[in-house]
């Protein structure tokens, strides 16, 4: 492609979570005219859950879909370009940095901030997407609180399955841990802790097949011991099903270029938004296995927005 055609910025962000659109918003406001690329979910993870009450500042609750608009709107307010359009390649190797939008428009950029998010793992079940919102979450942090004194199920053998389980056991009535596997692969530590916890049964070599209810999830078909010759069918009433069976950053494009960690986070210098290559950043989800909060990414968005601005003054750009 002929470079003229390309597009030039000083700051360009991919992404539309809290992370993007916080950075826009302080990016805008250090005139540095930010340019934001939606992505492949406007609004990101957000926006598949219904209700977001641990939002600082929304006193009665917010919907995501409601929540990301109130923050799109603060970017547009000071004059941050949103756009459609998704990254689909990326040339970090030198400065100005190349962006390649819906694989054809480049545009070359000063700084960029990365703010593609995480994408839950789900097990690809129909009732999965049927249930969404009416009681499947891949958020225990997020959604738990809607099952105090309930019964609920948490699918996955990891740490982050523990956490989630003990995490639903303070507030639910009875968790039901569904492990594949006949142990779990979490730490010696958490798996003591779910083990001693009187409301948390542990159901081993048992397989999530179905979900089923009227209005919202009523209970969960599962197998035991799937494929062996004593295998058999196992119905649990629930109210609610927790997915905790990862999460996978949206950071393939940039692997070349950026240090990720096993499951593909993008690494960060401790305590900042800045990777290895500068003049890059990445903030929310995309760069934090830990947290995952709305708030969180929305923090790290300001922090990347204030780091670009700072690299632009010190370089003269």
């Amino acid at each position: 492609m002929n470079t003229n055609q390309n597009e030039k910025v000083r700051c360009l962000i991919i992404g539309s979570g809290p992370a993007g659109y916080t950075a826009a918003i302080y990016a805008s406001r250090a005139n540095l005219s930010p340019v934001l690329y939606e992505g492949i979910q406007p609004g990101g993870q957000l926006t598949t859950t219904t209700e977001v009450e641990n939002f600082p500042g929304y006193p009665e609750g917010v919907t995501g879909t409601e929540l990301m608009e109130d923050l799109k709107q603060q970017a547009a307010r000071f004059g941050a370009d949103i756009r459609i359009g998704i990254a689909t390649e990326t040339d970090l190797s030198a400065a100005p940095y190349k962006v390649t939008i819906d694989g054809e428009k480049v545009i070359e950029t000063e700084t960029l901030i990365i703010a593609t998010g995480a994408t839950a793992k789900y097990l690809g079940l129909p009732d999965e997407q049927k249930y969404a919102g009416m009681g499947v979450s891949a958020c225990a942090t997020c959604d738990g609180f809607f099952y105090r004194k309930k019964v609920v199920a948490v699918v996955g053998g990891g740490d982050t399955a523990c956490e989630e389980a003990l995490y639903l056991a303070s507030l639910a009535k009875q968790v039901y841990l569904i492990v594949r596997k006949p142990y779990l692969r979490a730490s010696k530590v958490m798996q003591e802790r779910v083990l001693n916890a009187p409301n948390i049964t542990v159901l081993f070599e048992h397989n999530t097949v179905g979900l089923f209810g009227e209005d919202g999830v009523e209970g969960a078909h599962l197998v035991k011991r799937m494929g062996e010759p004593d295998e058999e069918k196992v119905d649990i009433a629930i109210d609610g099903f927790f997915l905790a069976i990862g999460h996978k950053p949206n950071a393939e494009i940039f692997k070349p270029w950026i240090e990720t960690d096993e499951v593909g986070y993008i690494k960060t210098i401790p305590g900042t938004p800045k990777t290895k290559v500068p003049g890059v950043f990445a903030a929310g989800d995309v760069a934090d296995p830990h947290y995952r909060q709305a708030i969180t990414a929305a923090g790290s968005g300001c922090a990347a927005a204030i780091e670009a601005e700072r690299y632009l003054s010190e370089h003269g750009k």
